[in-house]
């Protein structure tokens, strides 16, 4: 079972990125996906997460009217569409899955991948 990320990059302010987790080794069409980021010196935090059965979104406050999160189960992948972007979105940001229900716990994640750094300058 394997998660891997893409899409990080260097970005102004304003700007923005769109992440890709492809996930492989496992049909991953049943499974809640989400996305996770860890900033310099911060803990692991919820970002977003969408549903399996009915594609319901989950947002942090802090991503709310800029980040959307969708997922193509054709391609076994999901991906955060990232707006206005702000310095303190540098971060890590990692792809996760299993979760049985959408939540913001990490720990109710099975799978996640290495992660893709997102840098924004001001």
């Amino acid at each position: 079972v394997q998660l891997v990320e893409s899409g990080g990059g260097l970005v102004q302010a304003g700007g923005s990125l769109r992440l890709s987790c492809v996930a492989s080794g496992r049909d991953f069409s049943k499974y809640v996906m989400g996305w996770f980021r860890r900033a310099p010196g911060k803990e692991r935090e919820f970002v977003s997460a969408i549903n399996w059965s009915d594609d319901s979104t989950y947002y942090a406050d802090f991503v709310k009217g800029r980040f959307t999160i969708s997922r193509d189960n054709a391609k076994n992948t999901v991906y955060l569409q990232m707006n206005s972007l702000k310095p303190e979105d540098t971060a890590v940001y990692f792809c996760a899955a299993g979760a049985v229900v959408p939540t913001a716990r990490l720990y109710d994640y099975d799978y996640w991948g290495q992660g893709t750094q997102v840098t924004v300058s001001s």
